[in-house]
Order: structure tokens, then C-alpha cells, then sequence
């Protein structure tokens, strides 16, 4: 019996050190950047100087990086979605090589999936400048997850029952698909949108090689400012990005909570 009463406590010392193992350096990073001199300390007093100078500097990546994890998240829904739904309803050996092709992205580094898009399209100078190559990037390297994600929803055998059901009744495709399908994977699709946000947002590699000065999201800003800066900027930059990203990624989660809760299968 005391052992029984024991157990949850140790699990919760332990979690409890591994939350601090991981907290610590993002918590000395903010106060780094809170205060006037980091070799100092606290003992220098605290600024919002730093704050400032990084607002100033990059302000415009944050704006960026929001519009083109919001763009990646809408590409895939519109591709990603269907595309979990024909992978799923297939029996094809060819539907199960394309999804293994699919996920290749992930394995393969970021750098080569940067270079291998600038080799084929680097030559469109237009395209090459805009977002909408880096938006092209991150959505060759997010669709995988929608795809998984929702494509595990749509295998249910209770939605195939669904859709034969609507079938019989004289239900479209479109019908199906749209009135039957999604509002039952809905929890699912919102899992996905949320990983995907996530994934863009912070992705740095492949954006690292696509970026030009005009075109650079906050995760290469904050590389930037880390290297040709003091370290009380990057720290500064750091929580922009935290009081940038949070709210929005705690908004997503209290939207897919809810669906979860009133449309959950």
C-alpha cells in the first residue's frame, strides 16, 4: 500500500525535474534578454532596450512568419485532406509507394530539400524572391504530417460504414466527402492544422537555404541575431518570438479542445 502511494509521487518528482531540465534555458534566454549587461546579470538592472532594437530590426519577420504558417496550414487542408482520403481508400500498391515518397521529405535534411527546389525552380527569378517559395518548401515538408494525421481518421471502419450508408441513400461525392467525411474527421484535421502551424513556424533549416534579405521568417532572424549580435538581442529576439508564438498556438489548442469535445468520434 505504501508503495502504491509512493509511485505517484516519484512520477511527479520526475516529471517535474525534466519540465525544469527543459524550461531552465529558455527561462535564462528571457532574462538574458531583460537585462542591461548578461555578463553582469541582474545585478545590471532591466531593460526593455534590447526589446526594442530587436523590434526595430526584425519586426517585419513576425508578421511574415504568421502569414505563412496560417498560408501553410490552408495549403494543406486544400491538399492535403483529399489526399488523406485517396490514400486511405486505396488499395493500390502505387497509393502505398506514393505515401512512402510522401514522407521522404522528413527524412531527408532540410538543406536537401532546399536545394533540390532550388535546382528546379531557382531559375524562376520571380518566384525565387517571394514567400511563395519558401510557402512551397514548407509545404512539401508539412503535408506529410496532415496526410498521416488525417489519413489515420479516415481508415476508421465505422466511417467506411458511414460513407457506404450515405452511398446507399443517393449521396454525392461531394455530398460525402464534405457533409459526412470531414465533420467526422474534424478533430483529426484540427490536429494536423495545429502540427503543421507548428512545424512552419519554427521550421529553420529548409527556410534558412530558401530565405533571401527580403524574404526571412522569424527562426532566421533569430539565428541572425544570435550571430552578428549581442547575445542580449537574440535573447531579446527570443521572447518576441515566445509572446508572438504562444498565444496563437494556446488559441489553436482551445479550438481543437472544443471540437474535440462537441464533434469528437
Amino acid at each position: 500500500m505504501r508503495n502504491a502511494r509512493q509511485a505517484p509521487a516519484l512520477l511527479m518528482a520526475l516529471t517535474a525535474l525534466v519540465a525544469l531540465f527543459m524550461i531552465a534555458p529558455i527561462a535564462l534566454s528571457v532574462v538574458a534578454g531583460l537585462v542591461n549587461n548578461y555578463s553582469v546579470g541582474l545585478k545590471s538592472g532591466l531593460t526593455l532596450r534590447w526589446l526594442g532594437e530587436v523590434w526595430e530590426n526584425y519586426g517585419g519577420t513576425v508578421g511574415w512568419s504568421l502569414v505563412l504558417a496560417l498560408l501553410c496550414v490552408l495549403g494543406n487542408l486544400l491538399l492535403g485532406v483529399p489526399c488523406a482520403y485517396a490514400l486511405a481508400r486505396s488499395r493500390s500498391r502505387w497509393a502505398r509507394l506514393f505515401e512512402e515518397l510522401l514522407t521522404l521529405p522528413v527524412a531527408v535534411p532540410g538543406l536537401a530539400s532546399a536545394l533540390a527546389l532550388i535546382l528546379a525552380y531557382g531559375q524562376l527569378s520571380g518566384f525565387r524572391q517571394s514567400f511563395a517559395f519558401i510557402l512551397v518548401g514548407h509545404m512539401v515538408f508539412t503535408l506529410p504530417f496532415m496526410v498521416r494525421t488525417v489519413g489515420s481518421a479516415f481508415q476508421k471502419n465505422e466511417l467506411r460504414s458511414l460513407e457506404e450508408a450515405a452511398r446507399s441513400l443517393g449521396a454525392s461525392f461531394a455530398q460525402r466527402f464534405l457533409g459526412v467525411l470531414v465533420p467526422a474527421v474534424l478533430p483529426a484535421i484540427v490536429a494536423g492544422s495545429l502540427m503543421v502551424f507548428t512545424l512552419s513556424v519554427g521550421e529553420f533549416n529548409l527556410t534558412w537555404m530558401l530565405h533571401t534579405p527580403l524574404t526571412r521568417t522569424l527562426p532566421v532572424g533569430l539565428a541572425d541575431s544570435y550571430a552578428s549580435m549581442r547575445i542580449e538581442i537574440g535573447s531579446a529576439y527570443t521572447l518576441v518570438f515566445l509572446i508572438v508564438i504562444l498565444p496563437v498556438l494556446w488559441g489553436l489548442q482551445a479550438i481543437g479542445t472544443f471540437i474535440e469535445k462537441h464533434h469528437g468520434t
